[in-house]
This record gives structure tokens, sequence and C-alpha cells, in this order.
């Protein structure tokens, strides 16, 4: 029942998007007088900042000498056994073979 409900809700809210005459809605948005400027500042630029060369960078730190990991061995994995193979002959079923003929 909720979901029949959520489905005539979302129904109803495409009906009302697809009523929206948008070439009316943009031909008055087109006729509307131009705003006024408002007194607002120009927001600043970015700057881009200067590449480096690569001689004035600093050298990167070097990584301390940590002491390795001790080697470990893992003993061999056990043999799984092969797949069982599935008979493909079908056996007969008695009851469904033809009566003996006396």
């Amino acid at each position: 029942m909720a979901s029949f409900k959520c489905f005539i809700l979302v129904l109803f809210a495409a009906l009302m998007i697809f009523d929206i005459d948008v070439d009316l809605a943009a031909r008055r948005l087109q006729q509307l007088p131009s705003l006024p400027k408002t007194g607002l500042a120009p927001l600043p630029q970015p700057t881009i900042p200067t590449v480096l060369k690569p001689g004035s960078l600093p050298p990167l730190p070097s990584i301390l000498n940590l002491p390795s990991a001790p080697k470990v061995t893992l003993p061999p994995l056990p043999s799984f056994p092969l797949i069982p193979k599935i008979p493909t002959t079908i056996p007969s079923i008695p009851f469904l073979s033809p009566p003996p003929s006396t």
C-alpha cells in the first residue's frame, strides 16, 4: 500500500512538471526590463602560482632504514579431491517401461 501511495505521489509530481509551459516562461523572462546594476565590488580574479624551477626545490627527506620483516614460509596446501563424475546415462524406471508382452 505504501508503494502505491509513493507511485501516486511521483505520478502527480511528473504531471506537474510536464504541465509547465517552458516557451511562455522563457518569453516572459526575455521581456523583463533589465535589472539595475548593484553596487557590489567585482570579484577578485584567481592568481596562478608561478612554477618553480626543478633545482630550486629542497630535497625530499630520506626514508629511515626500517628493519626488514622476517621471511615466512607457508606449508604446502593440501590436495583437493577431484570433482565426482556425474553419470550421463538415464537409468530405466520400471513403471515407465512398456509392460511385458505375454
